[in-house]
């Protein structure tokens, strides 16, 4: 095993300090448009989570929470994604079949 000299130490830990941090996302979740339904229909995330609904009907969808958040029309294989910032519960549908029902609880 090889030790650091001090160099490489003051390098390595001025690096660590001036280099932004980043965190990966393993909270990010995903729900898939397929057959007419969302999957999962009901999502219980943290707060700071971004959900991103993937299309993979063959026909168009939306995701709509009401005066929240509205995606674009989504065709086959588009995505939509949201960040939630704040706790509470998001019903969601889709605006062109509106039996399609989800819900996002943020806590």
């Amino acid at each position: 095993m090889k030790t650091l000299n001090r160099r490489d130490f003051g390098v390595a830990v001025a690096a660590a300090i001036l280099l932004p941090a980043t965190h990966a996302r393993a909270d990010d979740m995903d729900v898939h448009i397929d057959n007419f339904v969302f999957q999962p229909a009901e999502l219980t995330v943290k707060v700071g989570t971004t959900v991103t609904w993937t299309n993979r009907d063959d026909i168009p969808h939306t995701v709509v929470a009401a005066g929240k958040f509205r995606s674009k029309t989504l065709d086959t294989d588009d995505k939509f994604s949201f960040t939630f910032t704040n706790a509470g519960d998001y019903k969601y549908f889709c605006s062109l079949h509106p039996h399609m029902t989800g819900m996002i609880k943020v806590e």
